[in-house]
């Protein structure tokens, strides 16, 4: 021991030390290290007891310490009440009497600056329940006039600080995963009297000897009961309590670094205490610590209010930006984050109420505390409690406690028979073939367990094994068994919620922003919204709402059951699933970013778009969201603008098909929303295609690079080539990266055929060659289903080669035999599924547009590619050439279709008898001499119309002027 007080003794605890010598030098056969142990454990109660500044030690969550707690706030009436919790949240505080408990308090921090980044965000919750010690000193000092609340612990800042090594500090835990902890997150666990042992051998030491299976269920048993029947007074609690502490603290494993940070959290606490104390002048009688039974038996230096100062100096906080906040909490939330038993937290809630009602204490609550009922009755004014005076140090308490056998409880019986007959009723409704046979079991087997563990009555816990052992038998036939049912009985798991005036101003704003919904959107559990947008113009406001919360908040928070929001359009009716209640911490978190949900997704959208591992297929997502729920053209630009930098960047092509059908999409909705396409959407084209171009024979060689990410930049390359060329890319440049594509896979080298069809290198006949030589060759056979893969695959740039794969694969399964065929059926089944199937339904229709739609006639059908090709024009070039032009034979043919085109010129003349000459084209000259000057000035004709017939040939003057246009017209027309 250190420190100032440790060389005085006291001869409170001199009976209870010769007993402790006595009885270890009969179990360990003289002074050897348990003497030590044991005597140092009375000297640790009897250092605590005389402290001048009365030190409560307590349990988390521990209904014997809140009833404790309850007794001695109204006999002392502190003036000053220290609690172990992390000082920077007391503003917080106030905002309690706002929710209905269990709540947590947080600290939250989403931009670090002195930590890792790797560490965001930081988050650090101190859960609240009424039956709690904590929730008593906090209402106790809250609703007291002329009574001061100081939180003296660590701040949630250095809660980091001093886990710089990544080991778990002292008063936290792990958070579990699973759905148990979604309330709390991720968020270290701060517990106000974390008194477990950190003994491995003696934790299962004291289970297995406790005939218990739980670190729980012991506390229970030992010490809650024992404590919190009404007969231990206020100093058999603390001495016990001291003792507890005591104990686990000397048997706690040497970890350097877990000792040190307990340590200098004792050395803060008191630090903080005697700072106030000399800042204000108060007397240490008139204060009270509340703090972990593990702390108040320290043994630091600073220890006491007459402990050493000067010896700790408390670092500066980081630069790290705190937020702080109330979230909802539960029973089975707080059980799952420190490792208690599942349904502990319930039960003891349970036994608080039980505790309330037979001691006749009158706990504290908040005034206004939500979820407390409301007595109709005016209450008469309670007349002030005296303060007890001063005392000192209290005597040797424990060695009674210790003696003292267990005290049977009459009610006991009565309890455990309404216990059996409600599980029973549980089961039932459950599924479950119970009697009141099975309820007579539970009750005998409850006692049975109790006798057999040495307990003087069934606790909960034997009550929920004995109705498993007798009720549940082989199967569970609903969702719950049977150990969930009495967790439920006992209690169930309460889940907290935070008051609308205790939010954050954008849980406020999301409220006040669905209000026209009338909905209770605040309560827990799913709610339906219909909104019709036609009818309730109002309602479209709403809309925006919910679709931004669903970008923003978890699944499930807000989930649209009808409507959708894409690009250009809008839904004028719609249905959602909402359980804001549900995620109300999702909710809470949100406002920790900003004041409004525009903001918050801004933020989001920027961080997504400039974060180190943003792609353009991210950036261009940025883009898209923004123009679906901000309906703004700034950001838009901005980060498409950004887009254009990480493109340029890029040297892979993973992100190719995202890339494509976003910009697509983007493109799409630019041409049919805005009168001008954007001048960053233009950029982008442009620099995508020479990006592409560079990239693709890379691309076709890169083992790295799968066909569906060729592909799609080539679908890049050909949708966008129209825009491209017409903003100054040269099409030179895509026609030699294909020359430069070499692939050896086979699934590229088709689609290399296929972009070389598109370009015109490469004739669909050609290509038809190339796949039956495919077939022919026994070697290349095996990889077929590969190449029609690579066929498939090009219906993204090339959609007009359907046709030729649909013949490619019919063709393999006329000419291949069963044996060849059966083996790579399941190879080309999985390749197409795995690679192409969003391409399928285009291969599909194609196929149903060939082949003939019922079976009868699929003998007599004859494929496509396999009819002779036929001449349209043969018969026109068969007549002879005595019959005059073909032209002429023709109109006189189809006389109807030459009489509907001379109505529409509007010439009234009929048919030339036979035997009369045709009429030349000089009539027409001569009857629009307008359009005959306008052909003469633009070829440079000088001349003037002839008054009479015969003076100048129409058109003689012309072929003379000008031989070469003569030349070129006798070349067009056929020969005579």
């Amino acid at each position: 021991m250190s420190g100032p007080q440790q060389s005085t003794e006291s001869t409170s605890f001199a009976a209870l030390r010769g007993q402790l010598q006595d009885a270890a030098a009969t179990f360990a056969g003289g002074q050897d290290a348990l003497e030590g142990i044991l005597l140092g454990m009375v000297d640790d109660v009897d250092r605590a007891v005389r402290e001048p500044l009365e030190i409560f030690p307590v349990c988390h969550h521990s209904p014997a310490s809140a009833l404790a707690m309850a007794r001695r706030l109204r006999e002392k009436q502190p003036k000053v009440v220290y609690l172990e919790l992390c000082e920077d949240m007391a503003p917080l505080l106030t905002e309690l009497r706002n929710c209905r408990l269990p709540v947590a308090v947080q600290a939250f921090a989403g931009d670090i600056d002195g930590f890792p980044q790797e560490w965001a965000p930081l988050s650090v919750v101190a859960p609240i329940t009424e039956a709690s010690a904590e929730y008593q000193a906090i209402a106790y000092a809250l609703d007291t006039p002329g009574v001061e609340l100081v939180l003296v612990d660590r701040s949630s800042d250095h809660v980091f600080q001093w886990d710089s090594r990544g080991e778990q500090a002292s008063g936290e835990t792990e958070p579990p995963d699973g759905a148990e902890a979604a309330l709390h997150g991720e968020a270290v666990g701060v517990e106000i009297g974390d008194l477990r042992p950190r003994f491995a051998e003696l934790e299962e030491h004291l289970l297995r000897h406790g005939r218990v299976r739980h670190w729980s269920e012991w506390w229970h048993q030992y010490v809650e009961v024992p404590l919190g029947d009404g007969a231990a007074g206020h100093d058999t609690y603390r001495q016990v309590m001291f003792l507890i502490g005591s104990l686990f603290r000397r048997l706690a494993p040497g970890d350097g670094a877990r000792v040190r940070v307990d340590e200098d959290r004792e050395r803060y606490m008191w630090t903080r205490m005697r700072e106030h104390l000399s800042a204000t002048g108060t007397d240490p009688e008139d204060c009270l610590y509340v703090c972990g039974a593990f702390h108040a038996a320290s043994r630091v230096e600073e220890f006491g209010v007459r402990g050493g100062s000067g010896t700790f100096t408390i670092s500066p906080r980081t630069a790290t930006s705190w937020q702080y906040g109330l979230i909802p909490s539960s029973h089975a939330a707080i059980e799952a984050q420190f490792g208690l038993a599942a349904g502990s937290v319930s039960i003891a809630a349970t036994e608080w109420a039980k505790s309330l009602k037979r001691t006749r204490v009158k706990p504290y609550r908040l005034e206004g505390q939500a979820g407390t009922k409301k007595s109709g009755k005016k209450k008469a004014a309670v007349a002030p409690a005296v303060p007890a005076p001063p005392s000192t140090a209290a005597g040797d308490e424990l060695s009674g406690f210790l003696r003292r056998p267990p005290v049977l409880d009459g009610l006991d019986e009565t309890e455990l028979l309404g216990w059996s007959v409600e599980i029973v009723r549980a089961a039932r409704r459950n599924g479950y073939l119970a009697s009141t046979a099975d309820a007579i079991a539970v009750f005998e087997t409850s006692i049975l367990l109790a006798g057999m563990r040495d307990r003087a009555k069934p606790t909960p816990y034997d009550f929920q094994d004995a109705a498993v052992t007798c009720i549940e038998k082989d199967s569970v036939p609903g969702r719950r068994d049977v150990r969930r049912l009495v967790e439920i009985m006992m209690g169930g798991d309460r889940i907290g919620q935070v008051g609308y005036e205790a939010l954050p101003p954008l849980a406020r704003d999301v409220y006040d922003r669905l209000e026209p919904l009338g909905l209770p959107l605040q309560q827990r559990g799913v709610k339906r919204a219909l909104l019709d947008m036609t009818s309730r113009p109002e309602l479209e406001a709403c809309s925006d709402v919910l679709w931004m919360l669903r970008r923003l908040m978890p699944h499930g928070a807000a989930r649209p059951i009808m409507g959708e929001r894409r690009l250009g359009e809008r839904s004028i009716q719609e249905s959602w699933d909402l359980a804001l209640g549900t995620h109300q911490r999702a909710l809470i978190e949100l406002g920790y970013d900003g004041v409004s949900l525009e903001q918050v997704l801004e933020q989001r959208l920027r961080r997504d778009a400039y974060g180190p591992r943003a792609t353009t297929a991210t950036v261009l997502a940025a883009v898209e969201d923004t123009l679906l729920f901000l309906r703004g053209r700034r950001l838009a630009d901005e980060l498409g603008t950004h887009a254009l930098k990480v493109l340029a960047a890029e040297r892979s092509v993973d992100g190719a098909p995202e890339v494509l059908r976003r910009a697509r999409a983007l493109l799409a909705y630019y041409r049919t929303e805005e009168p001008v396409l954007p001048a960053w959407i233009e950029s982008f084209v442009k620099t995508g295609y020479a990006h592409y171009c560079t990239l693709l024979p890379t691309a076709f060689r890169d083992e790295d690079a799968t066909v569906g990410q060729v592909a799609a930049m080539l679908g890049f390359l050909f949708s966008m080539e129209s825009l491209a060329l017409s903003l100054g890319c040269d099409r030179t440049q895509l026609e030699l990266a294909v020359a430069q594509s070499h692939p050896d896979d086979p699934a590229k080298t088709a689609l290399l055929w296929a972009a070389q069809v598109q370009l015109g290198t490469l004739s669909r006949a050609e290509l038809r060659e190339r796949c039956d030589a495919l077939l022919d060759n026994p070697l290349v056979v095996p990889a077929y289903p590969r190449y029609l893969s690579g066929f498939v695959h090009a219906l993204e740039p090339v959609p007009g080669l359907a046709d030729v794969v649909v013949e490619a694969v019919s063709n393999a399964f006329g000419r291949l035999p069963d044996t060849v065929l059966l083996p790579w059926l399941p190879l080309l089944i999985t390749t197409l599924r795995a690679g192409a199937a969003d391409l399928a339904p285009l291969l599909i229709r194609e196929a149903g547009r060939i082949f003939p739609g019922r079976l009868a006639a699929l003998d007599a059908w004859i494929p496509p590619w396999r009819t002779p090709e036929t001449d349209p024009f043969a018969a026109a070039r068969a007549i002879p050439a005595a019959a005059g032009p073909t032209g002429v034979a023709l109109l006189a043919a189809y006389p109807e279709a030459c009489d509907a085109v001379a109505g529409l010129l509007g010439c009234d003349g009929g048919w030339t008898r036979p035997g009369v000459p045709a009429p030349s084209g000089v009539g027409l000259l001569a009857a629009h001499p307008a359009t005959c000057d306008a052909v003469a000035g633009l070829l440079g004709c000088d001349g003037t119309w002839a008054p009479a017939a015969g003076t100048r040939a129409p058109g003689a003057a012309l072929m003379t002027r000008h031989p070469a246009t003569s030349e070129a017209v006798e070349a067009l027309l056929p020969s005579r």
